[in-house]
């Protein structure tokens, strides 16, 4: 029975995609043929529109069908006319649907930071292209070691963004610790927490230093999943077990706005101290949630 379940619910996020996919291919040909950046700013309200109604449409069958079992706490003072940076630990597929069914409406269209093997999907990797999602390429150390210009291009396409960003509300998602957790890349990295992989510093430090006099916050979210191994198929066929965010807003330091990450080493060394305070309150906060010690 739960895999006719997510048979179904495949079948509900295709059509759905692809109902809404005709509007955004349409307005993302107009987009690429249009001159001028004011008038591609019209258009690119109009797909924003176009992925909320997407996400939506998506909330809505969920929601009646999978019945999420889903604890939510957020602040009361979210606006979907405020800028926001939204950092979060990342487990599953899952995160970004529970994430819209927290946020979705109460802070701005989401642009999260992705890999760029993503843009390959079709209609959904073309909605990414089009809503000017930040594409990040993660190069290796040996690669960045023998090409150190490499480094400049995940930077320069959050610069775009960032810049883009001044003109309208705007909300950043940014997974740091750059991929899903497992324990295998937990012992990989040896990383320091229990539940978390070391957070990546230098996106959330950039967008608050280019960004950071807009922004009216950070919502610092913890996911923490029943089931310890969760997948997006069984979130798909209703098998999942409950799952808890809890979402805080987090005052931006003035350091935070006046230094460069990248050429500053003080100020590396301080937001890299910052961040891993942050992980190390989560780990603890889901080492509570899952009723470990």
């Amino acid at each position: 029975m739960s895999t006719a379940k997510g048979v179904v619910s495949l079948l509900l996020l295709t059509l759905t995609t692809l109902f809404w996919g005709v509007p955004l291919i349409l307005l993302t040909l107009l987009k690429v043929i249009t001159p001028g950046r004011h008038q591609k700013q019209r258009i690119l309200d109009g797909l924003c529109r176009v992925a909320l109604n997407w996400i939506g449409a998506n909330l809505w069958w969920m929601r009646r069908w999978i019945k999420p079992d889903v604890n939510i706490s957020i602040p009361d003072s979210l606006s979907p006319h405020q800028w926001w940076l939204v950092i979060s630990n990342h487990r599953s597929w899952t995160d970004i649907f529970i994430l819209f069914i927290a946020l979705h409406r109460r802070i701005p269209m989401p642009r999260f930071f992705l890999k760029h093997q993503l843009i390959w999907i079709p209609i959904v990797g073309l909605a990414f292209w089009a809503l000017e999602f930040p594409f990040m390429r993660r190069f290796s150390r040996e690669q960045l070691a023998k090409n150190p210009k490499l480094a400049t291009i995940d930077r320069e396409s959050t610069e775009r963004v960032c810049r883009q960003a001044r003109n309208a509300p705007i909300a950043i998602f940014n997974f740091v610790e750059g991929t899903r957790f497992t324990v295998a890349k937990r012992e990989k990295q040896q990383s320091p927490f229990r539940h978390l992989l070391r957070p990546k510093a230098g996106g959330v430090s950039q967008v608050l230093s280019l960004l950071g006099d807009k922004l009216d916050g950070i919502l610092d979210v913890t996911i923490s999943y029943e089931n310890p191994t969760p997948t997006f198929w069984g979130f798909l066929c209703g098998k999942e077990a409950c799952i808890t965010l809890n979402a805080r807003q987090l005052a931006i330091p003035q350091w935070m706005n006046e230094a460069n990450y990248h050429e500053e080493q003080q100020h590396k060394e301080r937001f890299h101290a910052w961040i891993n305070s942050l992980w190390q309150e989560k780990d603890a906060l889901l080492a509570k949630q899952t009723n470990h010690d």
